[in-house]
């Protein structure tokens, strides 16, 4: 967690509310006095009723005899409300909402507690209260697949026990600490945010810039507003110069590449839209990223493969250093064919494979075709419930419908396959995978989404040289020997890694340097609007 300023009024007014929760809990020896002339079968009976419909909280009462959690005398538990308040007030510093739980009215909740049955009460309403921030801080707010169904992330929740543990243990304010992402991504995402709330309270980015297109030499006012909002944006130290000069090039370029535009220093339509993105779009998009880093707070596995959809890009990491990067083509933007979020595992790699063409496929694409010439997509196979080839000869495709189409299609191994000469595999339901291509050209747009959701790598032998590395010391040669034999044939990784999926719009290299992409399918539009339902405002962060 990164440290922040803090205002003095606000810390004296939190320091207040725990000297006033301390001694109305029965730290004082007035209040434990008090204490001692209450049935504690009050207060048992009380915790017992309270939880009984959070099943997991009243387990964890049962196995501890009914033990206050909160709101027993003692300097450990004032630490673990102190630790609870805390956890509240970095709500908002990690983007989520400022004033889901209130710690004035918390306070005022210990301060009218004043039987044990109220204790009891008060006891279980602030472990329900932990259990929500803590859950809050380190997995997100969010359910994603309720957001957008093709977002197939299984969010890592911990058991209500691992949190209760936690605050219990010896150090509370420690245990807060931990809950939020330790990555180092979401560490500049947290900088990036806390630096962007400043300049949008400094103004933002300032004017955006009225033209068509700008090029090196020209002048003018456009030239002017372009260099002011570079300087804003912070890519550009501030200067006179009125011309699209050399430094301004240079700084366009740079932006560009932060942005994923082809650098060639040429203002176009693609680059205004990008200069033009306002810093407040901007920090959603970061707040959104911080959301995303939640899901995913877990292990990651020290090599993994992962392909950030709307960067077009697949990259191999190792230990947090990058072994390998390339090109890559994603799902196009329509129904049906946008890539799924999602983790799994890769367990192996096939050279010379079959494509099974979706059946989605087959039927919505391929026999529409057929009915028209049966002799259509000839480079496919049809093959029957028996697992036979049938010939087309003499077959009249008008009788069939995608409902009772009777044949499988496949694709035999070749240079010409779909899948290219390699794909790599992480059996799941959505039947995505890497895998190479013989449509080259794609690779050089700018924004590669065209597939029907598997992920088209740029250099795939180079990806799978670089993964059977790890296992024998010609990698090269054993891949070649076996794609010279023309048959499919499956390699195994002895050492499976964690393949993650991920969409970010907003994002850091290794530096801590801002990087943003378009929203391609609309999912992080969607993600802010849900974060704004809960709560989440621009520059809400407090002390």
């Amino acid at each position: 967690m990164i440290d922040r300023p803090e205002s003095a009024s606000v810390v004296a007014r939190v320091a207040g509310a725990l000297v006033l929760s301390m001694m109305v809990l029965g730290t004082s020896p007035a209040a434990q006095a008090a204490s001692d002339s209450f049935s504690l079968t009050g207060f048992e009976t009380a915790v017992a009723e309270s939880a009984a419909r959070d099943r997991d909280l009243a387990a964890y009462y049962r196995d501890h005899d009914y033990a206050p959690i909160f709101t027993g005398a003692g300097p450990e538990f004032a630490q673990r409300r102190a630790a609870l308040l805390e956890a509240i007030r970095i709500m908002p510093l990690h983007g989520l909402p400022a004033d889901a739980y209130s710690i004035d009215g918390l306070v005022a909740q210990m301060a009218a507690a004043t039987t044990e049955r109220d204790r009891g009460l008060l006891d279980v309403e602030l472990a329900k209260v932990w259990l929500a921030v803590a859950r809050d801080l380190q997995t997100g707010i969010l359910t994603p697949s309720a957001v957008d169904k093709e977002i197939i992330r299984e969010v890592p929740l911990r058991d209500a026990s691992q949190y209760l543990e936690g605050i219990s243990g010896a150090d509370p304010l420690a245990f807060v600490r931990t809950l939020p992402p330790q990555s180092r991504e979401y560490r500049h995402l947290l900088r990036v945010k806390m630096q962007m709330e400043q300049g949008i309270a400094a103004g933002g980015y300032g004017p955006t810039v009225q033209a068509k297109k700008l090029e090196p030499g020209e002048t003018g006012r456009a030239v002017i507003a372009l260099r002011d909002r570079l300087v804003r944006m912070g890519y550009l130290a501030p200067r006179a110069s009125v011309s699209y000069d050399d430094v301004l090039l240079a700084t366009v370029q740079q932006f560009q590449r932060d942005a994923g535009i082809e650098p060639d220093g040429v203002v176009g339509p693609a680059t205004l839209a990008a200069i033009n993105v306002s810093q407040e779009d901007r920090l959603k998009s970061v707040l959104v990223a911080m959301e995303r880093e939640r899901w995913i707070n877990r292990d990651l596995g020290e090599r993994r493969v992962w392909v950030n959809l709307t960067d077009f890009r697949a990259k191999l990491i190792d230990h947090d250093e990058v072994v390998f990067e390339t090109r890559a083509v994603v799902g196009a933007a329509r129904e049906g064919r946008r890539t799924p979020e999602f983790s799994d595992v890769m367990e192996h790699m096939i050279i010379n494979p079959t494509w099974n063409v979706p059946r989605s496929i087959a039927v919505k694409e391929y026999l529409p075709e057929l009915q028209k010439n049966p002799n259509a997509a000839s480079h496919l196979k049809l093959i029957n419930a028996r697992g036979q080839t049938v010939s087309r000869e003499g077959m009249d495709f008008t009788q069939f419908t995608a409902a009772n189409f009777p044949f499988d299609m496949k694709q035999p191994p070749s240079s010409s396959n779909a899948l290219g000469l390699v794909k790599f595999m992480f059996p799941n339901p959505q039947n995505i995978y890497l895998h190479d291509t013989p449509s080259k050209s794609l690779f050089q747009r700018s924004v590669r989404a065209f597939s029907h959701g598997c992920i088209r790598l740029a250099d795939p032998f180079d990806f799978a040289y670089t993964l059977l590395g790890y296992q024998t010391k010609d990698p090269k040669g054993v891949f070649q020997s076996k794609l010279a034999t023309g048959r499919e044939t499956q390699v195994d990784l002895e050492q499976p890694l964690q393949v993650h999926l991920v969409y970010r719009t907003a994002f850091t290299d290794a530096k801590g340097h801002l990087q943003f992409r378009e929203d391609i399918y609309g999912r992080d539009g969607e993600i802010w609007r849900a974060l704004a339902a809960e709560g989440v405002v621009l520059g809400q962060a407090r002390s």
